[in-house]
């Protein structure tokens, strides 16, 4: 099957491309790739790095992907501007500030290729010890994170930057880190409808491209599988909130489901249950599910009709956005990366922050 890797979102070892890389990348048709600060030094370096992952495409570019969310969850720091997490700058209680910010995350994303961020983050701090989330949400209420939703996606939006709403159904309320264990969410249909849907919901309604799925057992819909794996999870997200986009996994080398499933059994199950992109940050693990994905399909082990239109749907995703493709030009990075407008926002927006932060105290 000719576009079969085109449901891989897979990491790469280091700051240059390998040559086991770059082959595989070609030879296989990988739909994207997923970057982490390993793979970073500085805006050219990176900018190289791209040019060279997408000399390996087919016919369209490869999804080239990071979580740069702010605060704690910045994969690129040194020369990007560093804003502090989404829940302290929504204390400014201004969805064009969260515009703003998503403004310049996405000019200077683009700027070195990078066409997909998996934010904004929709979960609801709603559990005061859930240390996984935390101040990477909007806020304490479904309310005061939907405000803020739409604002992100549409200031990713301005640079042609694909936002990835995550992480569905909602993560805010575990005790438990994914990335460690596997979390349970014990609420019920009609709570989650009140709460968590919420920010999902305006997502979908402001047409995210993409949503993420999270790797955590939700008792509202599937007291056994975690929700990467679950159909009824997948159900909900195409029906009940309406969501026409793509639907990528979590990373699937975290502990929730690493330590319970084989890299091909996860892979498998995600697929069969309505995943349409699967995310690995590492190499091998990604090229073994690739292989793994490879053989059931010869086994029949997987639907190949229902595989062939979820690839449909990918590349007439990239063909819709991705159509103006253009190698980076490196000597354009100074003008971004030197933006005397970037500093003097930053310096006045921690300013800001910083005076609300005196009047709570205060008061």
């Amino acid at each position: 099957m000719k576009n079969l890797g085109q449901h891989f979102i897979i990491g790469i070892k280091d700051k240059i491309l390998q040559d086991e890389e770059k082959i595989f990348l070609k030879e296989n048709n990988i739909g994207g790739i997923i970057l982490f600060s390993h793979n970073y030094s500085d805006p050219a370096q990176l900018a190289e790095l791209i040019n060279e992952i997408q000399i390996c495409r087919d016919e369209f570019p490869l999804f080239i992907s990071v979580d740069q969310e702010g605060g704690r969850v910045l994969r690129f720091k040194k020369h990007f501007t560093q804003f502090p997490a989404m829940y302290d700058i929504s204390r400014l209680d201004s969805p064009t500030t969260i515009f703003e910010v998503h403004s310049i995350f996405a000019k200077e994303l683009a700027a070195c290729g990078v066409n997909v961020s998996f934010s904004p983050v929709c979960d609801i701090w709603l559990n005061p010890q859930n240390k996984v989330i935390g101040d990477r949400a909007f806020g304490t209420t479904a309310q005061s994170c939907e405000k803020f939703v739409s604002a992100a996606i549409r200031g990713l939006q301005t640079e042609n930057i694909l936002p990835c709403a995550k992480h569905f159904p909602g993560h805010g309320s575990t005790k438990k880190d994914s990335h460690f264990d596997l979390p349970y969410v014990s609420i019920s249909y009609e709570q989650w409808l009140k709460e968590e849907f919420i920010p999902f919901a305006k997502a979908s309604k402001s047409k995210a491209p993409l949503m993420m799925m999270s790797h955590i057992v939700f008792d509202a819909f599937d007291k056994e599988l975690p929700c990467t794996l679950s159909k009824n999870a997948y159900r909900q997200l195409r029906e009940t909130l309406r969501f026409r986009g793509l639907i990528v996994t979590d990373d699937m080398e975290m502990k929730a489901i690493a330590d319970k499933y084989s890299t091909g059994e996860a892979a498998l199950m995600a697929l069969n249950a309505g995943a349409d992109l699967l995310i690995y940050r590492s190499f091998e693990e990604g090229k073994k599910s690739y292989i793994a994905v490879t053989e059931a399909l010869k086994d029949k082990k997987i639907n190949k009709s229902e595989l062939e239109e979820k690839q449909n749907k990918i590349l007439a995703l990239k063909e819709e956005k991705f159509s103006k493709y253009r190698p980076i030009y490196i000597p354009d990075l100074e003008a971004v990366f030197s933006s005397v407008i970037h500093k003097n926002y930053f310096d006045q927006l921690m300013k800001k922050i910083h005076e609300i932060s005196l009047k709570s105290v205060s008061g």
